[in-house]
């Protein structure tokens, strides 16, 4: 297969690229050129700017599929669609579970409602997004790609929280460092809330499967294959970790609340099972599953990413980008067991 993946340098494009060199095919990979040595030789690289209309190096040129991994703006779908539309079988487009309108229901598939664009020329919109946009546009940019190349050629992935090695943003990443600094641990709620994710690795060999079988419709890529609550997220990652000397302690999710403690940024992953964001990790990833995508075990996403994460520079490593500091949550923990004592 003659493959064209739109961007090709972030999270999962490096995985996409090693598993279709694998799997034989033939690699283009297209962006503005700023990393040209991550790519093994055999891969062919152009170079681009989407944000600024340059696309002259797309033109003249046929592909079997192309995957487009960064886009958020619906004028980066039509711009390249001017260039690709016939010219390449099938167009896979990476979404996100963000274009969903809502999540209070749990169980939701595909066919729920995406959420609506309120400004007045959703062509019109440039970098940088502001993010209460970025769900919209992103659902907006859906739609685009079926209207330039036809529903029948295109597939939409939608990931949910993207972990692994190599995630910059440590939003998954904070658990395996976490549990094998051992200690008391603060963990949300009472262990039963919901947990959804998918491994880049897992991600991107799928959506290269999706093309080489050229698959149709929308997909929420999200795991694991079956239902994982807290409790049984910690442990694994714990396993997966060797932690020996973590405490685990189960703070409830209203005590936090008072407390100012976030869901998703102060204790990373978690969000509460319930009220508005009761069917986050409740998606529905039956079509996903039945078109192909796979899982590997938690354990092992903790392992390499703790792997990873021990590679990065000390002073990188000593900035975590989420989860709480040391030292808020020992303070935390005290304060906690105090009133819990007095109680």
């Amino acid at each position: 297969m003659r493959l064209l993946i739109l961007g090709g340098t972030g999270f999962i494009g490096p995985h996409q690229v090693r598993y279709a060199l694998g799997r034989g095919h033939k690699v283009t990979v297209f962006n503005r050129g700023r990393r040209p040595d991550d790519f093994p030789p055999e891969v062919e690289q152009l170079v681009g700017d989407r944000n600024t209309g340059d696309l002259k190096s797309l033109e003249g040129r046929i592909w079997d599929a192309c995957i487009d991994n960064p886009t958020t703006l619906p004028f980066w779908v039509r711009d390249a669609a001017k260039v690709l539309k016939g010219n390449v079988g099938h167009y896979l487009f990476v979404s996100t579970l963000s274009a969903y309108a809502r999540n209070d229901t749990p169980g939701e598939d595909e066919a729920a409602p995406t959420a609506p664009y309120a400004g007045t020329d959703v062509m019109a919109e440039r970098q940088p997004v502001k993010p209460e946009l970025y769900g919209p546009l992103k659902a907006a940019s859906e739609v685009e790609a079926r209207r330039q190349f036809g529903a029948g050629k295109v597939a939409v992935v939608r990931p949910g929280l993207i972990v692994g090695p190599g995630d910059e943003t440590d939003r998954f990443t904070y658990w395996p460092v976490r549990m094998a600094r051992g200690g008391e641990v603060l963990a949300p709620g009472d262990g039963t809330d919901p947990l959804q994710y998918i491994d880049a690795r897992d991600l991107a060999e799928w959506t290269v499967r999706l093309a080489e079988q050229k698959a149709a419709g929308t997909f929420n890529a999200i795991g694991p294959a079956g239902v994982l609550e807290t409790r049984a997220m910690i442990n694994a990652v714990g396993k997966g970790v060797g932690a020996r000397q973590a405490r685990v302690y189960w703070v409830p999710a209203t005590w936090l609340a008072q407390k100012q403690v976030s869901g998703w940024s102060d204790l990373p992953l978690w969000l509460p099972g319930q009220g508005p964001t009761a069917g986050f990790h409740r998606r529905s990833h039956a079509a996903a599953i039945r078109a192909g995508l796979t899982f590997r075990p938690l354990e092992e996403t903790a392992r390499d990413t703790l792997a990873w994460w021990n590679t990065l520079p000390p002073e990188r490593r000593a900035r975590p980008k989420t989860g709480l500091t040391p030292e808020r949550e020992a303070a935390l923990l005290a304060e906690w067991k105090a009133e819990k004592a007095k109680a």
